[in-house]
Formats: structure tokens, sequence, C-alpha cells
């Protein structure tokens, strides 16, 4: 979130619309299990998602992450967060108001009351078609349902929550001086609706989608394009993407050409172009626009947005991410030369960013099926996501930064609702939506979490045995009603240097291409097993610009120092404002250093007592613990490392 800036279709209509079909097929590239139709000669992607209906998890960290956010958004009552969109339309509220962002007049200045609801909106469809638990679909019918009746009261499509919220839309449609991101906080409502009607099949979403997104087609025509741009330097969210979505859904041009005009040409000329201009923009400002950019491509086949958001994945991925595949210091990116001076920052590697990187990642990966977005993706899903929350709470991160003995903050349950609170009720309840992809007649293995995915077009079951990332192995088993020819296809890790296939105990593959896909072409047999065995190491992550600033990684994982609790309370790390970020817990503690050159520290790391488990002696003699980073909570930490030579 950036503190700086900060009529319509009935049912039948809709439900005949000319992509009706295409969406029945799953065709909605979006939205977490779907693919577009072609247009404008844009070939259809390579791979195509699995419904998330079709993915079950097995026991492990990520079904545990899930089952805590799961509890969380049943805690959650719709009438709280219902409570300004009924203000706004002149109706009585049902509930009082949360805190917070929804209500506490310390975050004025941003005003983006009703963010939290869409975010809701999208986690209870995501957990609907994850969990088909009744009580998720209830949740988003009855707030569609509120929020149509908004509509009928206030006599307009707009719904909003934000103070003075149609006034504050009007001024900023007129150019003038705002306080607050509008436009940011509407895309929130898009996209929850949007995967309400998609993701939870909501006829009252779609409905209310509909009216809000002819609202905003019929608000934005009187203005010429000088007056979009500049209206597009305040924080805008992904509309474009949304409203791309929106012409697949129904065959609109006018959201199609809406997407476009949303399309902030300020940031897709110079990315078009391969120019990195990052340095100083507010990082999750940007990152939204240009998962856009590729869905806009998709449904316009200007070459521009899909280069524009290749060549951005490429910059932030891999030459502007910490080891954790996080970026960033007080939500901006920052020159890479002036590394040194921002890696130590309490506030880096906001989790929003995580998740918006994990989601272009996923939409470019679809369309050309490349080790490395998966592998970043891999990195990202445990040092990044699952990081970010609170295993005995389920609360979640806003920064996670790298100050060498501070600790993870969580969100309180009523009176924070942070962006990074809404992003995180979406990201543990949707794990199983980048697993397993497939094509014609392939099946893609992309992560090692113990799970099983129902291929229909095969008739056929594969299930995924593992400790992964316990034991470098994961076994795939096929239940098959008939013998079937098809292509499995494995990831061959980038930090693996090996990997070896054996198909019912005999070895068939061995790949020496760490980044790329083992393929298997067979006839398989119902109960055939396949086995990928991988070889994690530990590693040394550094920053070219800063060499003797190093983290430690073992395979994918990032090992941090587990520093104990000294000088910190019970509760320490559960707070209401996170601009208080780096003051909070502010107390003495002297971290251990780390003395020699890094090399030779890496040689002095050895195995401890449990898997995954590790030591290495400080600067002083002493043993520091390293444990992976995601598996730290609720004490101090390291993830990076000043490394001296005495």
């Amino acid at each position: 979130m950036n503190h700086a800036s900060r009529c319509g279709h009935s049912r039948r209509d809709f439900l005949c619309s000319a992509t009706t079909a295409a969406l029945a097929a799953g065709l909605a590239p979006a939205v977490e299990g779907a693919t577009p139709a072609p247009v404008g000669g844009v070939p259809r992607p390579a791979l195509r998602p699995f419904d998330l209906a079709d993915v079950d998890l097995g026991e492990g960290p990520f079904l545990h992450a899930q089952r805590m956010t799961e509890a969380y958004l049943l805690r959650l009552q719709p009438d709280r967060l219902l409570h300004n969109f009924r203000v706004n339309a002149g109706l009585v509220p049902k509930a009082p108001v949360y805190g917070g962002w929804e209500s506490a007049s310390i975050w004025a200045d941003i005003n983006c009351h009703g963010h939290t609801l869409g975010h809701y909106l999208s986690a209870c469809a995501l957990a609907w078609r994850s969990t088909r638990d009744r009580r998720f679909r209830q949740r988003v019918d009855y707030i569609a349902g509120e929020l149509a009746e908004c509509q009928r009261a206030s006599g307009t499509g707009l719904v909003c929550a934000f103070p003075k919220g149609p006034a504050l839309v009007a001024a900023h449609l007129r150019g003038e001086p705002i306080t607050g991101v509008p436009w940011y906080t509407l895309h929130k409502i898009f996209a929850g609706l949007r995967d309400g009607a998609l993701l939870a099949d909501s006829a009252m979403a779609r409905e209310v989608l509909t009216r809000l997104a002819d609202w905003a087609v019929i608000a934005t025509a009187p203005l010429s394009d000088a007056q979009f741009e500049a209206m597009l330097d305040t924080e805008h969210g992904g509309m474009n993407e949304v409203l791309a979505d929106l012409y697949f859904m129904t065959g609109k041009p006018e959201y199609r050409d809406l997407a476009r005009r949303f399309s902030h040409k300020a940031i897709l000329e110079p990315l078009s172009q391969e120019r990195d201009h990052l340095d100083g923009l507010h990082a999750n400002t940007q990152i939204p626009k240009i998962v856009g950019f590729e869905r806009v491509y998709e449904a316009t086949g200007d070459a521009a947005y899909r280069n524009a958001a290749a060549f951005f994945w490429k910059t932030v991925a891999q030459t502007r991410s910490f080891a954790t595949g996080g970026h960033g210091d007080n939500e901006h990116f920052f020159p890479m030369a002036d590394f040194a001076s921002h890696v130590f920052s309490a506030k880096g590697g906001e989790t929003c960013c995580q998740h918006n990187m994990l989601r272009l990642t996923r939409a470019l990966f679809l369309r050309d099926p490349q080790a490395d977005y998966a592998d970043y993706y891999e990195r990202v899903l445990y040092n990044g996501i699952l990081a970010s929350q609170d295993p005995d709470s389920g609360m979640a991160t806003y920064f996670q930064g790298a100050r060498p003995g501070y600790m993870k903050l969580y969100h309180t349950p009523e009176d924070s609702f942070w962006c990074c609170t809404g992003t995180g009720m979406e990201n543990h309840v949707k794990y199983r939506d980048s697993i397993y992809f497939h094509g014609d007649d392939s099946i893609v293995v992309n992560l090692f979490i113990p799970s099983t995915v129902r291929w229909a077009e095969r008739d056929a079951v594969l299930t995924q045995t593992t400790t992964f990332p316990e034991r470098p192995s994961t076994t795939l088993t096929w239940g098959l009603k008939r013998p079937t020819e098809a292509t499995l296809k494995l990831r061959h890790p980038r930090w693996s240097r090996d990997a070896i296939v054996l198909v019912n105990g005999r070895e068939v593959a061995r790949s020496r291409h760490p980044g790329s896909f083992v393929e298997l072409r067979r006839t398989w047999e119902n109960g055939d097993q396949v086995e990928l065995v991988l070889a994690m190491r530990l590693a040394i992550d550094r920053a070219p610009a800063a060499p003797d600033i190093v983290a430690f990684t073992y395979g994918p994982l990032v090992l941090a120092g587990a520093l104990g609790r000294e000088g910190l309370a019970e509760g320490a790390d559960v707070i209401v404002n996170e601009r208080l970020y780096g003051a909070y817990n502010d107390s003495p503690f002297t971290p251990p250093q780390l003395a020699g050159d890094p090399e030779d520290i890496l040689g002095r790391i050895r195995p401890g007592p449990q898997a995954l488990h590790f030591t290495v002696p400080s600067s002083t003699g002493a043993s520091i613990d390293l444990v992976p980073y995601f598996r730290i909570a609720h004490e101090r930490y390291a993830t990076y490392w000043p490394t001296t030579t005495s």
C-alpha cells in the first residue's frame, strides 16, 4: 500500500454472453484454475492449471496454514466489513465497523476503508473452491446481496466504503487533489466480486460486478487520455487486469478498452523497451499493474504489454530480490548499488509484493513454462508466503525485514486490516493452484507438496507423497482405470545438481541440467510409482554490490539464525500500527556476528540434531542455530549476515 499517494445487465444477459462456454470450460486466466480463449492471434497458453477443486492437499505445513486461514475467515463477521458500504449508500449498518485501516482516523491519509471486504470475498471464493465448505459460498452470496442492496439504495453501480466515497471518486475523476487511493480500494471490490462469480459461481456477484463495471465505463468516459494518465499517478491496484477479465467474461469490448486506459503508460512504455526505471518507485503500486499488462496482452494481442510484463519479472525476480524472494525497503524499490544500506531494514520484503509477484510468475509460467519461473515461485512460496503466517494464530506479517535480531510482527484479528492482512487471507487458501499443470497429454509436477490431483481428461489420479523439504525426494503414484499414454514432466530445480527418476524402483532417467524438466513419456499402468530424488546442499546467497553480506540457503530454503526471545514480552509480536515496524520491540540487543570469509563460514556449518537444523560458530565461538526461515515465529532472527575477516 502506498502511504505517500495515496445501470446494468440482467442475469440472463450475463449468462448468455459470448464467453459463458469458455468459463464453463475453466477459461479465466487471472483467476486460479483457468486460462483465456485466444484473442487477436494470441496463442493459447502452453499449459493449463487444474481447477482448485481437483487438487487436495495432504498433511503438512501448507495444509496447516490453509486450515488456520479458514478458521480466521469464518471468525470474521461480514456485516462488520459491510458497515461503511451501507453508510455510504444511506442504509443503517447491521454491525459495528472493524478497526485499523477500516475505520481508525490515523489512517485517514490512505482512506482505503473497504479494501478488506474485497480480499475477504476473494479468500472465501478460493476457500469454497478448494474445500467445498458451503459456509464460504454462503458468505460470498450474502456479501454480494448486501452490495446489491447498496447499489439499489444509492441509485448507481458504485459501491464503496471510504468516507464521502462518491464525492471522493468524483473529485479524483475531475483531477482534483485528493486524500486516499479510491481506485486501489475499488480494485479489491472488483476482484473479490470477480472471484465470487468465477470460483463460487455466485450469480449475485456477477450482477453486482457488471453494474459496478458499467458505472466505471460511464464515469471515466469524459476523461481525455492525458487526464486519465494523470489520474493513474495515484495507486490504482490492478484495475487493468480485472477489466480485461470482465472482457473475457462478457465479450464486451468496452471493458477491454477501459483495461487499456487503466494500463499506466508511464510504467508500460519504459518496461516494454526493456528499460529499468524502478528505482524509488513504490513497489506494490507497480506489480498489480504488471499482472494486468500480461492480462491485457491476452485480451488485445499487443506484444508491448507482454514484453513489459516479462522484462519486469526478469528485473525484479533476478536482479532486485533478496534471498527470500522479497524486495524493497519501506515499500519502495531502491538502487541495487545501495544494497548494503537497505538490506538490514526492518521494513523490507512487503508481503503484498510477494503475493503479487507470485501471481505474475504463475501467469508468465502458463504461457512460457520455464523452470526458472517455477524455481522463483518455490523460493517465494516457502520464504515469503508460508513464512508470513503465524502458525499459532493464523495472523500475517506486513514486512519481513532482515534487521539482525528483529522479529516477525503479526496483525491483530480485528484492529489492523493492513493490505497484507487482505492478501494474507488469500495466500493460504490457494496453495493448491500451482502444484500441477497440464497440457493436452502431459502433466507437470511443479512443487513438491503432499497432494492429490484428479486429471479428468485422462481419467487419472496422481498422488504425491513426500516429506519435502525434510527429505529432497517425492513419490508419485498413478491411479488409472486403464493403461494411459501421457508425458510426466518433473521439475529439476536449479538448486539440485542432479535429479534421479525411478519408475517402480528402477532408475529410468538422470538429469544433470538444473533448471529444467525431466520428461517421461510412456504408457502408465494403475499403481505405477515414480520417485524423484534431488540433492539439497548448503549455499551462499550474496548481492553483487555487497559480496560480504550473505544469506545461507539449503535447497530453496533460506536458513535464519534463531536468536531467541531476549527482551521480548509475551505477545510483543502482535501489533496494530504497521507504520511502527522498526520501533516495536526496539530494546537493546546485540545479535551474534560471523567472522571470516563467507566460503569459510559456509564450510563451518554443521547439521544439527533434527532435519533442516544446522549450527554455525559465531565470532566468539558460541553456536548459532540455523533453521528454515519459514519456521521462525515468536523470536528474534537473522537472515543476512555481515561477515568480517577479523
